[in-house]
């Protein structure tokens, strides 16, 4: 898969959707956090009772795992870097929900950290992927037997979890427990590779960025490049969901969708490498 800026550190990125055209800007990251390894991935935002936004990353500095917590600054348009987490569980991290100070879930998409070894894994399709809990109190295994656990997200009363299971192209609904552990509800079987997953605040319906096509994903080609695909999935505890389509693109607009948003009428959907699109539903 490409890089369009190899050599650049991450940034994270502020969209006002209030805004009558939307602009993306980069968010500045306090002094003393070290921006040149800044490697984000999943993120997840937590708003206390006095109205402050943290936002957590999953962060991959120099092939690590690790969970850095922000404070946004609304007024200043930037991030105070507050702590990083690190574990022995907190291995290929993917994806983060956030639930209450420290408390998230995340997914780990590989057991195994070495290249050889987690691309063996992904061959022999082991199953070996997990959802962790973590709090200042544990740090657990929750849910384990995924394929590559990729995105995750909660319900919009915090009763259910959702995971993204990529190579199984499903999602798994999972019950959360009083301990935090997850019982499995159901699992949703769709016919593409489903990236990440966010939750309709409007509605609760569950929205999915797909990837059509795995082998145009994982050999790029810029003249046939993989395309887009974005699912919102309606009453999703119920018997037989509804699965729609909300955007599809064969790659001539938007390349690799990895995870969409709703707010009001108004869609974006970010890439693995590409560009963010937005629009008006």
């Amino acid at each position: 898969m490409p890089s369009f800026a190899p050599d650049e550190p991450g940034n994270i990125f502020l969209i006002d959707l209030n805004e009558q055209n939307p602009r993306a800007q980069t968010l500045k990251i306090s002094d003393g956090f070290d921006k040149a390894s800044f490697n984000p991935h999943g993120i997840s935002t937590f708003i206390d009772k006095d109205h402050i936004v943290y936002l957590y990353v999953v962060n991959h500095p120099h092939m690590k795992s690790t969970v850095e917590i922000f404070k946004f600054e609304e007024q200043e348009r930037s991030l105070v870097h507050l702590k990083t987490i690190k574990h022995e569980l907190l291995k290929s991290v993917n994806d983060i929900v956030v639930l209450g100070p420290e408390q998230f879930y995340a997914t780990s998409d590989h057991y195994f950290t070495n290249f050889f070894l987690s691309l063996l894994e992904m061959l022999l399709d082991l199953h070996w992927t997990y959802v962790l809990f973590h709090s200042p109190q544990e740090v657990k295994v929750v849910a384990q037997g995924f394929s590559y656990a990729n995105g995750i997200t909660i319900s919009l009363d915090n009763t259910y979890v959702y995971v993204a299971d990529i190579a199984a192209k499903n999602i798994h609904v999972m019950k959360r427990d009083d301990n935090w552990d997850l019982t499995q509800q159901k699992v949703i079987q769709l016919d593409t590779l489903v990236d990440n997953l966010t939750v309709d605040p409007a509605t609760g319906d569950v929205l999915a960025g797909c990837h059509p096509n795995a082998m145009k994903l994982l050999i790029y080609n810029p003249e046939d490049p993989p395309g887009s695909e974005v699912l919102r999935i309606q009453n999703v505890l119920s018997k037989n969901p509804s699965v729609s389509t909300v955007y599809a693109n064969n790659g001539s607009v938007l390349q690799g969708s990895t995870v969409a948003s709703v707010y009001h009428g108004k869609l974006l959907i970010g890439t693995l490498f590409h560009r963010v699109l937005y629009c008006e539903l």
